[in-house]
């Protein structure tokens, strides 16, 4: 499959303000949990991404009318003619498993492939299975595909092992049609979760606890339609904060809500950064010199997994030796070998990357491997010497909406070159 690349020519200071998209990680739950109401839902501010153009795939195949209409999407969910989702959709993009909650809820069946989409570790579906099988779900995989099926939802007390966002969200979403009161233990405590709380109350659900580790749910006969704004996305937020950061910068993040990114703010801060909140922007400066930190991912409300490819690259070229721990993916440090490209100095011992900074990266030929390694070498290049061509980024659109243009706005210099346009000339 051919891929776009950018050239970028690094060094360049930026300055102005920067918009923050809707969240992709609660757009699509949020577009799932539209499966639970008859007739149209309206949702503001979902981003352009290419996940999410999956989603709303997923959605049609089920037989979902969706439309964009100015700034809101529109998902009428009144028509469902199927409960089962093929295979080639479902290998794009883990969070088309978002749908087996509403399905079940709504049509008592569902029936999709073992999901695809993510190269930086396994992602288990056997809490999802677990949880939904405690409301009284029969699942029975075979040959790649799970088939649940269900004569009446009951509540129940799940406990989940490890408090994992897309099972605590497709809990949820089969609780919310359950018979009786559900209670979700060792729940994932994501902002993204407590959107998709505020979204199905707005349709007729009765949901309290989201954001805590305890998320109850009194089931109701029906939902209804709602319209509700997505919250903004934090990790695009963070890493327009490291990009400030790491190009010496002067810059405002607008949409943001400062509360979700505690500990990013905090770490920048430690780095050397100077950082002021103002409603919900956040002005970013860097005057002093980087300095190394150590940081450990752990789950919300602890250093986001999201945003640690971004800080290794901004600690590549910090004063001293950072320590990053990796607890939540097996596989996050794909970035390692692309940044060493670029004159880093790390070493990886296990799940420990030790980095010890450097004067400054400098301009090669790297590729993105997944969607935030592809942020990291994004921001490196922007504060590396010279030219980087950074190839694949197909991968960073799955997660950042018109980078180009926002970046561009900021006076960085990048351009992106298509493939076909390369064939054109060859």
């Amino acid at each position: 499959m051919a891929m776009d690349r950018y050239v970028i020519t690094g060094k360049q200071r930026l300055e102005g303000s920067i918009r923050v998209s809707g969240a992709k990680n609660s757009s699509l739950p949020l577009l799932a949990a539209s499966l639970l109401g008859e007739g149209t839902s309206s949702l503001l501010e979902i981003p352009r991404l290419a996940d999410i153009t999956h989603m709303i795939e997923v959605l049609e195949r089920l037989g979902c009318k969706v439309e964009r209409q100015n700034e809101a999407m529109l998902i009428n969910a009144s028509g469902i003619e199927s409960c089962e989702v093929d295979e080639a959709l479902m290998r794009q993009m883990r969070a088309s498993n978002l749908i087996l909650g509403p399905l079940l809820a709504r049509y008592g069946r569902v029936k999709i492939s073992r999901p695809g989409g993510c190269a930086i570790g396994s992602r288990p579906m056997d809490q999802h299975i677990k949880g939904l099988q405690l409301l009284g779900v029969k699942v029975k995989e075979k040959h790649g595909y799970i088939e649940a099926w269900t004569d009446h939802l009951q509540g129940a007390d799940v406990y989940l092992d490890v408090p994992s966002v897309g099972a605590t969200e497709n809990i949820m979403m089969a609780a919310v049609l359950a018979k009786g009161t559900s209670v979700i233990r060792n729940a994932a405590r994501e902002p993204e979760i407590v959107d998709l709380q505020n979204y199905l109350n707005k349709m007729g659900a009765k949901v309290r606890g989201a954001g805590m580790d305890v998320i109850r749910i009194d089931g109701v006969d029906t939902l209804y339609p709602a319209e509700h704004t997505v919250i903004p996305d934090r990790i695009e937020a963070g890493t327009h904060m490291i990009a400030a950061v790491m190009t010496k910068g002067d810059v405002v993040i607008e949409n943001v809500v400062p509360e979700h990114l505690e500990p990013v703010i905090a770490k920048l801060r430690q780095a050397g950064a100077t950082i002021s909140i103002v409603d919900d922007s956040i002005r970013v400066q860097q005057r002093a010199a980087l300095r190394g930190v150590d940081l450990k991912t752990m789950p919300y409300p602890g250093f986001p997994t999201d945003m640690q490819p971004q800080f290794m690259a901004m600690l590549a070229s910090a004063d001293g030796t950072s320590i990053i721990t990796e607890t939540i993916f097996e596989n996050r440090f794909q970035h390692v070998d692309e940044l060493r490209r670029m004159g880093a100095q790390i070493t990886v011992e296990g799940r420990t990357a030790i980095i010890r900074g450097v004067k400054s990266l400098e301009g090669a030929f790297v590729e993105a491997t997944d969607l935030r390694a592809g942020a990291a070498l994004f921001l490196a290049a922007l504060a590396a010497e010279e030219a980087t061509v950074l190839e694949k980024v197909d991968y960073i659109d799955r997660g950042y909406e018109n980078l180009e243009e926002k970046y561009s706005g900021l006076g960085a210099k990048l351009v992106r070159v298509s493939k076909k346009a390369d064939l054109e000339t060859t």
